[in-house]
């Protein structure tokens, strides 16, 4: 992509999160009815709306690109331009009324994250960021980039974990047990959190097993921006079937990707 559509390919996902938080606290205010999809997790009539809301800016933003929503599926699967937009991460979180839950939108150029946007409306916060230009948070007086740690010890780290529920049938979790012993403190933040802490220098560490890749690609191309490392618990690309997640500063990644990996040989 050329800059200027890198651009403006940003500009409309941040509209686009902005047009689904206004659905978003619209039934945060009001309450909802819940549904329970067949894969036994809910949904409700913010997830739907949001994800229109968003449809709608980007096909009109840019109408070369293909959409593949949480919501409402793959549209085309055969374009360079892919849209990954989950409106309502986090829809146990809305409906158990805690505001742990986001909209996430990104962007893929031919396989590649180029852009991703993270907007939590009801925890107050929003990080974007696109390929070379950096990551950015909204502050209160306006955008400020955000840059990983400078940790580069296990000893000085800070580790979350979200879904790990996978990694826990096999020796990954007897080396996740030696991993929080030799690190300075462990946390469980989840969702969009502890990405965002992540990007912003608040931790060092984030471990899941269990996700989907429109949970994170966005927060992928933030995290990146930012100047960390992120990849599957394999050490492999994001791609449409990731499941999995080891993000870190890039003195961390390696030596704990290395960890895990040794617990298949033995």
């Amino acid at each position: 992509m050329t800059a200027p559509d890198l651009a403006r390919a940003l500009s409309a996902a941040r509209e686009a999160a902005e047009a689904a938080a206004e659905v978003i606290r619209h039934y945060w205010r009001r309450g909802v009815d819940v549904e329970i999809k067949s894969d036994a997790t809910p949904v409700t009539i913010a997830d739907r709306e949001a994800e229109l809301a968003i449809r709608k800016v980007l096909q009109a933003a840019l109408p070369e690109a293909a959409i593949y929503g949480e919501e409402f599926g793959l549209d085309d699967s055969a374009r360079e331009l892919l849209w990954l937009v989950d409106p309502l991460d986090g829809t146990k979180s809305f409906v158990r009324r805690t505001p742990f839950f986001s909209t996430q939108i990104a962007l893929m150029y031919r396989g590649e994250l180029v852009l991703g946007v993270s907007s939590a409306p009801i925890y107050g916060e929003t990080l974007w960021a696109s390929a070379g230009h950096g990551a950015w948070f909204q502050g209160e007086e306006g955008p400020e980039r955000v840059q990983v740690a400078a940790t580069d010890s296990i000893a000085q780290a800070s580790i979350s974990t979200g879904n790990i529920k996978t990694l826990t049938l096999d020796a990954r979790w007897t080396e996740l047990g030696a991993l929080i012993r030799d690190s300075n403190r462990i946390r469980g933040y989840g969702d969009f959190c502890h990405y965002h802490l992540l990007a912003r220098g608040g931790l060092d560490l984030v471990i899941e097993s269990d996700v989907n890749i429109l949970d994170v690609a966005a927060l992928a191309a933030i995290v990146r921006e930012a100047g960390g490392v992120f990849t599957d618990l394999d050490g492999q690309p994001l791609t449409l079937d990731t499941r999995s997640v080891l993000a870190g500063t890039p003195a961390l990644h390696a030596p704990v990707l290395a960890r895990f990996r040794a617990t298949s040989e033995r």
